[in-house]
């Protein structure tokens, strides 16, 4: 598959690294070409960089992996070439100045911002719970398991595409539902952040009992 990469920040250079082992092609992007140049050189054989344009135009999917702060920008310049493509947005609404607050909560999703900017395309929420730390583990697992990774998307091209990418870096898929859900996931990776830098796990918040024996008759 071709996936053209708009962004130059750790997560494309975890995921376009992932995505290369299992045989993709790429291009990556960014405002800053020489900071396009020096990814793509970092990601080896099977990457190229490009302008933002030649991103939207090479990629059968486009990973959308910019700061909040510039997500918008972005889509407002490639926006209408993105039309029949799968747009994969891994970017998180969080205002880290804000104590970790999601800017979005009372309105629409970023998901569906960017969806809006991009008539004609299939916007899927994925990717967005975990730091690139983490998606760099070959593969990524949590206590020995495959992480399992959510995503959001209304169109079946979408879906298909975001099962196979999850898969393929080596993780299992879990459908969240049409994109009208993707704010659930902004959420969970906002509450998810502010835990961690106040040093608590979300399994401290959330200490899911372990399934018992069955109930005899």
């Amino acid at each position: 598959m071709r996936i053209g990469i708009i962004g130059t920040g750790e997560m494309a250079d975890a995921l376009g690294r992932q995505w290369l082992r299992a045989g993709h092609r790429v291009l990556v992007a960014g405002r800053d070409p020489a900071k396009s140049a020096a990814l793509s050189t970092r990601l080896g054989d099977g990457a190229r960089a490009g302008k933002l344009l030649d991103a939207t135009a090479f990629g059968e999917v486009v990973l959308l992996a910019v700061r909040r702060t510039g997500v918008l920008d972005v889509m407002r310049a490639v926006g209408g070439a993105l039309a029949g493509k799968v747009i994969v947005d891994c970017t998180n609404p969080i205002d880290e100045a804000d104590d970790f607050r999601v800017v979005t909560l009372g309105g629409r999703s970023m998901a569906e911002r960017i969806a809006a900017l991009a008539p004609g395309a299939e916007v899927v929420k994925a990717f967005n719970l975990c730091s690139s730390g983490l998606w760099r583990r070959e593969p990524p697992t949590v206590d020995g398991r495959p992480l399992v990774v959510p995503f959001c998307a209304d169109g079946f091209r979408g879906r298909e595409r975001a099962r196979r990418l999850i898969t393929d870096v080596g993780c299992d898929p879990l459908p969240f539902g049409g994109l009208d859900r993707a704010g659930q996931l902004e959420a969970l990776a906002g509450t998810g952040i502010r835990l961690l830098v106040a040093g608590i796990g979300l399994e401290s918040v959330l200490p899911f009992a372990q399934p018992g024996p069955a109930p005899r008759a």
